[in-house]
């Protein structure tokens, strides 16, 4: 089936289903992320050392709300899963979108923290250790306002647990 856009709410009483290989997406190199080719889809992380650029967010009022070509991206939601351990893996933006949220770090002995990002922070850094990133982490990034992604997940790591935080 082709992209289709709708104007107003839509209804279904039995669900939507996302399923099917176009739904997932392997992420094997750098990687600039797209809302056409990447949102709302299972971005799978395959790249220790991967860097993944977030696209830049667009709150631009459109002026007409049907216009199927309006560029707003406001509730693009990027989720990834990490398959291959990170060793030096990083989501960030493009340097004026920050990151609003928190990030759980949970170490296999049951252990963990709660991470909050600062006002500055545009990098997510992973390490496969003090910083999570090991497989079977999960990051999901959320276009939510004028230069604010909401970030939310569960990354698991190791040792002495640090901030995945960081500023470019």
């Amino acid at each position: 089936m082709a992209k289709s856009t709708f104007s107003g709410p839509v209804k279904s009483l039995a669900g939507f289903i996302s399923a099917g290989n176009a739904n997932v997406v392997s992420l094997t190199a750098d990687t600039s992320i797209t809302v056409a080719d990447h949102a709302g889809k299972v971005l799978i992380c395959n790249d220790a050392d991967g860097d993944f650029k977030l696209p830049s967010i667009v709150s631009t009022d459109p002026g007409d709300n049907t216009d199927p070509n309006q560029l707003n991206n406001l509730g693009a939601t990027f989720t990834f899963i990490i398959v291959t351990a990170a060793t030096d893996m990083d989501i960030f933006t493009d340097g004026t979108d920050k990151f609003v949220g928190g990030l759980y770090t949970g170490v296999t002995n049951a252990t963990g923290k709660t991470f909050i990002s600062a006002a500055s922070n545009d990098v997510i850094n992973m390490n496969g250790t003090t910083k999570g990133g090991l497989a079977g982490s999960i990051v999901k990034c959320t276009a939510m306002a004028t230069a604010k992604y909401a970030v939310e997940g569960i990354i698991l790591g190791s040792g002495t647990l640090v901030t995945p935080f960081a500023d470019s």
